[in-house]
């Protein structure tokens, strides 16, 4: 298990993330929520860009409010294993999730013994950011474009293999998509998150990946890899010079992932409004929105019921996709 810990604080205590539900709230506990640091857990590794995008948006959090956030990152299990841990916590409104729709809508079709229930053990909180994506390989790659990529798959179909950060995680279904439209045959090989899929494909250990830009981006700056398209149906301000993959090779394909903030069912409700209306008010902030942007990001601060109703489609959504392009668990 990968576990890293990350403290965000103004103040002696005190801070407003997320919870949302239906649980009562006693007078008391209201008039002294926060009292101490609240908890969010990434199942991802840190650097994925979920866990970039938790630190953007929480330290604002904690600026505006004069508390702290504790960020833990629990990877594992594409995500399950940290889930777990946010289900199992007690519904106060100090332990939190940041989840990606990998965790929330991907992994539930793929592996229906999960210990937690997405719709059943959790109440949404807000849609924080949607992350777009980008497919990379090594900065040295001869792979200049879609179209080689799916020329090189073609000529030796199997022996081109690409990295995710684990089965079932967004990097393995974006390329599993990718594969079933392009009609190519690739060989999958699953790391422990995404950040070491991408060091992976930096190192030539993997030829390619889809991943979300937030991942990348450093590497990308730094020479490290080399991004040959974007999953965006135009293309990303931030690399004007980079086409789709649309309009370089595969054309109609699109791809990205979101970040939500999740909390136990059952948390009540005026803590889960009081965080909401934190988050949304560090999304409004110019900074913050420069922050995600750049990293390719666009930040969103939906509501809970607004959350609630984008997970019930993606569920649905992916159930059939996975069904169609006979996507399973390797």
């Amino acid at each position: 298990m990968n576990r890293r810990h990350w403290l965000l604080t103004t103040a002696s205590h005190g801070l407003v993330a997320l919870g949302a539900g239906v649980g009562p709230l006693p007078a008391s506990a209201q008039a002294g929520y926060p009292n101490k640091p609240i908890k969010l857990i990434v199942p991802l590794a840190a650097g994925s860009a979920v866990d970039n995008a938790a630190r953007i948006v929480m330290q604002k959090v904690a600026l505006n409010t004069g508390g702290a956030v504790a960020i833990e990152n629990i990877a594992g299990a594409s995500g399950a294993i940290g889930t777990d841990r946010v289900a199992k916590s007690a519904p106060d409104g100090y332990t939190l999730g940041g989840f990606n729709d990998s965790i929330m809508t991907m992994l539930p079709n793929l592996n229906p013994k999960l210990s937690w229930d997405i719709v059943r053990d959790f109440a949404p909180i807000s849609l924080v950011a949607t992350v777009e994506w980008g497919l990379v390989v090594p900065v040295d790659s001869p792979i200049a474009n879609v179209s080689d990529f799916i020329a090189a798959a073609r000529q030796a179909p199997g022996r081109v293999n690409y990295g995710s950060g684990g089965n079932g995680s967004p990097q393995h279904i974006a390329m599993a998509l990718f594969a079933n439209q392009a009609g190519v045959q690739l060989t999958h090989v699953p790391y422990k998150g995404a950040t070491q899929a991408a060091v992976g494909v930096a190192g030539h250990e993997v030829q390619a990946a889809f991943q979300g830009i937030a991942t990348v981006h450093s590497l990308v700056k730094a020479n490290r890899l080399k991004l040959i398209a974007v999953c965006t149906p135009k293309r990303l301000a931030q690399f004007p010079d980079v086409p789709t993959v649309s309009e370089s090779g595969l054309s109609g394909y699109e791809f990205n992932s979101w970040f939500a903030l999740m909390a136990p069912a059952g948390t009540p409700r005026p803590i889960a409004q009081r965080l909401h209306q934190e988050v949304v008010k560090a999304l409004a902030d110019a900074a913050v929105r420069d922050q995600l942007l750049a990293q390719g990001l666009t930040p969103r601060g939906t509501n809970p019921e607004e959350l609630s109703t984008t997970l019930g489609q993606q569920l649905a959504r992916y159930e059939a996709l996975f069904k169609q392009a006979g996507i399973r668990a390797d």
